[in-house]
């Protein structure tokens, strides 16, 4: 029950922050146009970053895995830390996912083999915030973030996750 509450004492700061601040006019804080990469985590995979005005990017991350796919989009603002190469940044957006689940049974009396199959799809909301490094000497970007998440699913089933994240991307 803690888990559920630290979750959505997360996803409220997140939101909140968002909000307050994804439109406000700021130096952009992004040093680059384009960035693909990977990112570790719950969400792993694929990432592609392009850079908006005023300190805005929008983020894709895709992910295959033998049992299905899923495809996150978020638009995030970034705020310049003190430090050259560092800043911070905050974010929302939503998620779809495809995945099946395979169950076999074995019956030891019967050595009979049943299977059953379970197809779902989920649609979620994603909220994102993060610190990012971009290496001043060459075209690399190290990310640590953390990505809260509220999904549906066709299964009937609900899932929240806070999906700490690494990411590398090459800088263009």
């Amino acid at each position: 029950m803690n888990y559920i509450k630290l979750s959505f004492s997360c996803l409220s700061m997140l939101f909140f922050f968002s909000f307050s601040g994804i439109f406000l006019p700021n130096v952009s804080a992004q040093q680059y146009q384009t960035a693909i990469g990977l990112r570790s985590g719950e969400t792993n995979g694929l990432s592609i970053k392009q850079s908006l005005a005023s300190g805005k990017a929008i983020e894709g991350i895709i992910n295959v895995w033998p049992s299905g796919f899923s495809a996150t989009l978020l638009l995030e603002k970034y705020q310049n830390l003190s430090a050259e190469g560092f800043s911070w940044y905050y974010g929302f957006g939503g998620h779809f996912a495809n995945f099946n689940r395979r169950h076999a049974f074995y019956y030891y009396r019967h050595y009979k083999e049943q299977k059953s199959y379970y197809v779902y799809n989920a649609l979620g909301i994603d909220v994102i915030i993060g610190f990012e490094f971009k290496f001043p000497a060459f075209p690399l970007a190290i990310s640590l973030d953390v990505k809260p998440y509220f999904e549906l699913t066709t299964g009937g089933y609900t899932h929240i996750g806070l999906d700490p994240g690494l990411g590398v991307k090459l800088t263009f």
